[in-house]
């Protein structure tokens, strides 16, 4: 855990019944909002990730993107968008995934990482863990190796980080959250 995780888990707002009744919704947007916290945030991922190697950061669109840019920025790694089908302009590859009431597919381009490539796969929380493992499924797919998930919030009621973990990934999340 991050030497900060408390107080970023303090600046999460917790919004009940959004968007349906008995949900529990997990907003970042304070945590973004305050700088000083923001700051602690990325620094949180790059004290943890500074000395691992790696060659990219693949983030999930679009909250991903928040944390990917910056973190990759700071160690010197490439920046990898992992978005919804359809919006990337060159071949890709896709993964579909199932969600809790339908599914959906997301996308890499084709030469987005070399063979071998250290990737580091980031969103800003992990519910049932569907996108995430879609997202390390594409990984592979491209041969690059997939170090480790990243999060600021695990939801490990929902079973997530488990699926990750038992598909044989190592998860770090920032902080947690009980229920969903």
């Amino acid at each position: 855990m991050s030497a900060y995780s408390q107080e970023i888990r303090e600046a999460i707002r917790t919004v009940p019944n959004w968007p349906e009744p008995g949900v529990m919704f997990r907003d970042i947007m304070p945590l973004l909002q305050r700088r000083e916290i923001f700051r602690k945030l990325i620094d949180s991922f790059v004290h943890r990730y500074q000395n691992m190697e790696l060659n990219a950061v693949a983030a999930i669109d679009a909250r991903g993107f928040i944390l990917g840019a910056p973190l990759a920025y700071e160690l010197g790694l490439s920046l990898v968008p992992v978005r919804k089908k359809g919006k990337l302009p060159f071949d890709t590859v896709t993964q579909d995934y199932n969600l809790e009431y339908g599914s959906a597919t997301i996308e890499l381009h084709t030469d987005a990482f070399r063979a071998g490539d250290r990737v580091l796969v980031m969103d800003d929380l992990i519910a049932t863990g569907g996108t995430m493992l879609a997202a390390c499924q594409l990984v592979r797919q491209l041969q690059a190796e997939v170090v480790e998930v990243s999060a600021i919030i695990d939801l490990p009621d929902l079973g997530g980080s488990n699926k990750l973990r038992a598909a044989g990934f190592d998860v770090y999340a920032v902080c947690e959250f009980d229920g969903h």
